[in-house]
């Protein structure tokens, strides 16, 4: 874990501010050190109330240009929630907005889960498939497009800049056990267990931020304390 002293003075930008998922990344960036600006929709901004007087908000739905390009500007980094909301290219849009208005050589972290594929060759169990192909017929319903996070994912992948896609399974609540493991492709053994604490979840976002191995990455990430995670490191030893 890096200390305080390596992103003081270093600003971040965390575009879902507002989400479970969001708040706690706002908390691991704070602890680390960095200046937090968040991005959320106007209506949520006031579950970010706790951060008040420590952290810059810019109100407006992520997929708004205008408003990211005003809460990027200056960024070291960028995470960035891709929510499948609506019918409206939520995702999509907020994923080409971060890329379009980054500052050059900014490190951009999106999160999404397992569903999404880089190369083709990750495994999925029927439960995931079952899962994916109930989320794709929400769509009828004009809640959730989960297609547009495979839109946003083929803007990620054909970026040129400096990106990784953090690939999440099912999350629980929970105290930290400490940074996720990951893999390259879904069906590895080490992810077997399917779950991870969503505080580390966001750990991993953070600390992927400065950490450079990642750079064109979509790991998926495991909880290092699950039983698949602690028989691959017994494995290993």
């Amino acid at each position: 874990m890096e200390s305080i002293e390596q992103h003081t003075g270093k600003k971040i930008c965390i575009v879902g501010a507002s989400g479970k998922l969001g708040r706690y990344m706002v908390q691991h960036a704070l602890d680390r050190g960095y200046e937090v600006v968040g991005v959320c929709r106007e209506q949520s901004v006031h579950k970010l109330d706790d951060f008040a007087g420590r952290i810059t908000v810019h109100g407006g739905d992520t997929n708004d240009r205008a408003v990211i390009e005003r809460a990027v500007e200056g960024c070291d980094a960028v995470l960035a929630v891709l929510v499948p909301w609506g019918v409206n290219d939520y995702s999509s849009g907020t994923a080409r907005a971060v890329i379009d208005f980054a500052e050059p050589g900014a490190r951009l972290v999106f999160s999404c889960g397992w569903h999404i594929t880089r190369d083709g060759r990750d495994r999925y169990s029927w439960k995931i498939k079952a899962a994916v192909a109930f989320a794709r017929f929400l769509r009828f319903t004009r809640l959730i497009d989960l297609d547009d996070q495979y839109r946003a994912a083929d803007l990620i992948f054909a970026s040129d800049t400096r990106w990784t896609l953090v690939r999440g399974s099912d999350l629980e609540e929970g105290p930290s056990q400490g940074l996720p493991v990951w893999s390259r492709h879904v069906g590895d053994p080490v992810l077997a267990s399917n779950m991870t604490r969503r505080t580390d979840f966001a750990l991993f976002m953070v600390e992927a931020a400065a950490d450079d191995t990642l750079v064109h990455e979509a790991p998926a990430i495991v909880g290092c304390r699950t039983p698949s995670a602690l028989a691959h490191r017994r494995q290993a030893a």
